[in-house]
């Protein structure tokens, strides 16, 4: 994934870009940059490896270093930026977020027909900001050379600009997978994935762009380029798993959100009569734990955190590249409350189960601590398909999901034709998929959020939301 923050206005900007950048950490790893304009020197960037120490602490002198009276900076977990570039549009910095499934085509195409280069990175990858610049530039203004890459670009593409006379050009990928927020100060405006990063910075919402709409920034105006489409597809993972709890997506709050997802599994299960031996309800800390608190105040059953995790010194167990790191890094931040877990029979909310791996270790681990049962919940339905549309879970092949695993285990690709019915409860096929996924976890029991669940949590019309990773529809 990755985020990004920009601001312009009639006096410096850099401190509102630093920390506005930083609140987008949680979105990503492993690169962090900045670009600003100042009148008297102009372009000026700076990008660090942030993989061992968080942003601020890479960009902590960028006080002393840059100045401008605007500014970009981004988080990304994949390719440096932003870049600096020089063009028939004259010279800018860019930042994206998304993903490009069709570099390899887009790349072929643009060196055939263009004669031009591009810079190559370690194993020959291009850098997708770069390729991006190199379709808007095909145009002769931004909001053409904007709409063109996005109907070129199969995946997602969110593109924030900072021209060489400080204005920012701010647009939202052509579906709207991804939010784009814009905010007023006196001083001037900000672009922001996340809202409360300019809440936090004393901005005031304008507006959130729509699908595809792309607008123009000074300090003084906003100008609308492209106007917004009418379609959009906004990721639903944005509410159930790596919003930040305290944003709001097109009006909807991620945390009450998730507060209404665990109501709605809670109710399930009194219907059906899971799990009725409880003694406490507990999250899959931290993203599972809101999800955990709505099923409480509905059940009635105490929440409790039976086991913390120390995370003053390790980072968050899905950011490492190694998946035995990452699974390593879940483990060691494990720490027991011995009280609450000792012959306790627990159930635990988990944002989603992926692959599964983690999720083993902790059920291995409470048992260890002396649980009596673990029972789990699921805070969205099984993932079927790894995301296409946003690089968050771009490594992840479909056969590494858990319920592709276990399809494959009892039917082969067959089950493959009949994917709705295992994402189902109230089917055979669902309840072989559960009961087969609670014996490999050694779970009391297992149960899913159903996809219309996850659609009434988050109060969207189902048209506009992107469910592709539970149900394939695009």
């Amino acid at each position: 994934m990755g985020g990004f923050f920009g601001a312009v206005g009639h006096q410096d900007v850099i401190s509102d870009v630093f920390f506005g950048t930083d609140y987008h950490s949680h979105l990503g790893t492993r690169r962090g940059g900045m670009a600003a304009y100042d009148s008297g020197i102009g372009l000026q960037r700076d990008i660090h490896n942030i993989e061992n120490s968080p942003f601020r602490t890479k960009f902590e002198h960028v006080f002393e270093e840059m100045h401008g009276t605007s500014a970009i900076g981004c988080i990304s977990d994949y390719d440096p930026q932003p870049l600096l570039i020089r063009s028939n549009l004259g010279t800018y910095a860019i930042c994206i977020i998304g993903v490009i499934n069709n570099a390899d085509a887009l790349i072929g195409q643009y060196l055939s027909f263009s004669g031009g280069h591009f810079n190559a990175m370690t194993g020959g990858s291009i850098n997708s900001t770069e390729l991006v610049a190199a379709l808007i530039n095909q145009k002769s203004d931004f909001g053409e050379g904007i709409r063109f890459a996005q109907k070129e670009i199969d995946g997602t593409a969110s593109i924030l600009i900072l021209k060489s006379d400080g204005t920012l050009i701010a647009a939202r990928d052509r579906l709207g997978r991804l939010p784009v927020v814009i905010g007023k100060n006196a001083d001037g405006y900000c672009v922001t994935f996340e809202d409360f990063a300019y809440q936090k910075l004393g901005y005031e919402k304008e507006r959130e762009l729509g699908p595809g709409e792309v607008v123009e920034l000074t300090a003084d105006s906003l100008t609308q380029l492209v106007p917004p489409g009418k379609e959009m597809r906004i990721c639903s993972f944005l509410w159930s798993y790596y919003g930040y709890p305290t944003s709001s997506y097109e009006g909807v709050s991620v945390e009450m959100m998730r507060y209404r997802n665990g109501r709605i599994m809670a109710q399930h299960d009194r219907q059906v009569g899971n799990a009725e031996d409880v003694d406490y309800i507990g999250g899959v800390p931290d993203s599972g734990t809101p999800h955990a608190i709505g099923y409480s105040n509905e059940s009635g059953i105490p929440f409790a955190r039976a086991f913390i995790k120390y995370t003053p010194t390790w980072a968050r167990s899905f950011m490492p590249t190694s998946q035995t790191q990452r699974n390593k890094v879940a483990k060691m931040k494990q720490i027991p409350v011995p009280e609450l877990i000792e012959g306790k029979n627990l159930l635990f909310v988990d944002d989603s189960i992926v692959r599964g791996t983690q999720l083993r270790e902790t059920v291995e681990f409470l048992y260890d601590s002396g649980a009596k049962a673990v029972h789990m919940r699921s805070a969205c339905p099984p993932i079927m398909f790894g995301c296409k549309y946003l690089n968050f879970s771009r490594a992840t092949s479909d056969m590494e999901l858990i319920a592709r695993r276990t399809i494959t285990e009892l039917e082969g690709e067959e089950g493959f034709n009949h994917i709705d019915e295992y994402s189902d409860y109230n089917t055979e096929r669902g309840k072989k998929l559960r009961e087969a996924i609670c014996k490999d976890l050694h779970l009391a029991s297992l149960e899913f959020q159903s996809l219309q669940g996850i659609i009434d949590a988050i109060g969207i019309e189902p048209c506009k939301l992107c469910t592709y990773c539970w149900n394939g529809k695009e």
